[in-house]
């Protein structure tokens, strides 16, 4: 099993070109932020007391998700190109097996997820000047593991019956382009219409986004809207904070969530292995 991860690590971060567009789409809405919505929104949000760095994290949680989502694609992308190079086929031949061989490539991609969230969180760390929290610490990184975790089974399901790297290249453009739409990063959740935010309050990676925000904004929310809950009601729900289905969900409510999808997500990889794994 280590060799099979230790193969997968270095064929992911040798090809430096894949390592930075599986990051395209974070850097993206980083970029985008940085250049045209941070005007936008911090005049949107004037009332507010030192707004700039209460957004700034608001974009960093954004960020983080649609990085887990990308990395996590872009290193199951080996799983296809071994299939299409019939490389697949003398890994099975390991003691492992086939089922050894589908473990290691979600463990590979779970990791890099993680290791790639942790890269993009130090570089907007640095760039905004923020020093995070050092309580909260263990906490962001029970959410980054939950992120790579979520991403990483949900990206598996979606590319496992891909044939080629050429047929996937075109899913990976969608998923890229769609990422920081779906989580909230582009256009704030509460500025769409009805119909478009049912389509990001039914992407996973939108809980994880929301909980990344949550403890990431926890101290600046609690200061700038002190004695103003109403306001802060109303901010939260706008830009995706907490997620309102009927009413705003709470921390343990989206934690709850997001283990859900991510058994869920398990249960029906098991399966497909299980149900190819028999047809071969």
């Amino acid at each position: 099993m280590l060799a099979l991860l230790k193969r997968n690590f270095i064929l992911y971060f040798r090809n430096r070109s894949g390592v930075f567009f599986s990051l395209l789409g974070a850097l993206i809405s980083f970029l985008l932020y940085i250049i045209f919505l941070q005007k936008n929104l911090t005049d949107a949000w004037t009332q507010l007391p030192d707004n700039t760095k209460l957004l700034n994290n608001w974009l960093m949680g954004g960020t983080l998700a649609v990085t887990g989502i990308t990395t996590s694609f872009t290193a199951l992308t080996q799983m296809v190109q071994d299939r299409e190079n019939q490389v697949d086929q003398d890994l099975f031949l390991t003691d492992l097996g086939s089922w050894g061989l589908q473990v290691s490539y979600l463990i590979s991609s779970i990791i890099i997820s993680f290791v790639m969230q942790v890269f993009m969180f130090a570089v907007m760390s640095l760039y905004f000047r923020e020093s995070p929290v050092i309580s909260y610490l263990p906490e962001i990184t029970l959410i980054t593991l939950l992120s790579s975790l979520l991403s990483s089974v949900v990206n598996i399901l979606l590319i496992y019956r891909f044939q080629s790297v050429d047929s996937l290249g075109k899913l990976a453009t969608i998923v890229g382009t769609a990422s920081g739409f779906l989580v909230g990063t582009y256009i704030p959740i509460g500025v769409l219409p009805d119909f478009a935010q049912i389509i990001m309050k039914c992407t996973p990676a939108t809980y994880i986004a929301s909980l990344y925000r949550q403890i990431l904004m926890k101290e600046r929310l609690e200061t700038a809207f002190t004695g103003n809950s109403r306001l802060l009601k109303e901010f939260q729900e706008k830009m995706g904070i907490q997620i309102n289905w009927q009413e705003l969900l709470t921390k343990e409510e989206t934690y709850f969530i997001v283990v859900i999808i991510s058994l869920v997500a398990i249960f029906l990889w098991i399966l497909f292995v299980k149900v190819f794994s028999k047809r071969k």
